[in-house]
């Protein structure tokens, strides 16, 4: 029986719900992680997803170790310059200290949004608005950080393997908030006909494109 415009024509679900089989337990291991981070690493969290965009996930991890130990948090930094060391190079790091620099500043409000109860989905539109630098899916990765859950990180190891399976015809040339939301609905009946959450296939789907369970 064909599938009705209703349910779409997923592919390759087995080779997936295999690869879960063998890699799920790091995964489940990973998003406990995620929720076990205290308040006060928050901040660090916001800075590895504000560093992240068109540079390495692992040149963003390391910059982040630095500039905690220069204690950007508390004191006066020139994160340009750290940002800039070619051992851990952030493209656009000028652009990215500033956007640092007003976080920083409105740290306090961001904070207290965090703390206020609100849903995640909300506060990512919030985040969207308030927090210069940070996009949707930096927005996302930010809240999938600190422990939010069902929120989609739509980068392009992820826009790839929905196609491979199925969710989306092509990849979206733009993401506006507009097709942003309407691929994660996507993304969110897809999680469910696979019975593996939409969290689980992010890290599963980055597993598979880098070869490793990042953050």
């Amino acid at each position: 029986m064909s599938p009705s415009p209703e349910q779409p024509a997923y592919r390759d679900t087995e080779v997936l719900r295999a690869e879960f089989a063998t890699r799920g337990a790091a995964i489940r291991q990973r998003l406990d992680d995620f929720a076990s981070v205290s308040p006060g690493e928050y901040f660090y969290e916001l800075v590895y997803c504000l560093l992240t965009p068109q540079s390495s996930a692992v040149n963003a991890l390391k910059a982040v170790d630095a500039l905690k130990r220069a204690d950007l948090f508390n004191r006066e930094v020139s994160a340009a310059h750290v940002l800039g060391n070619r051992a851990h190079y952030i493209r656009f790091h000028n652009t990215k200290a500033r956007h640092l620099a007003d976080a920083k500043a409105a740290y306090p409000a961001i904070e207290t949004q965090i703390g206020s109860g609100m849903q995640g989905g909300e506060l990512r539109a919030w985040l969207v608005t308030n927090v210069r630098g940070l996009g949707w899916k930096e927005a996302s990765h930010f809240l999938r950080n600190i422990g939010f859950r069902n929120l989609a990180i739509l980068d392009r190891h992820i826009l790839r393997n929905l196609k491979r399976h199925g969710v989306i015809r092509s990849l979206p040339a733009t993401l506006t908030p507009r097709r942003y939301l309407a691929i994660e609905q996507r993304f969110h009946a897809f999680a469910a006909a696979t019975g593996i959450t939409m969290d689980e296939l992010d890290l599963l789907f980055w597993s598979r494109e880098t070869g490793s369970i990042l953050k």
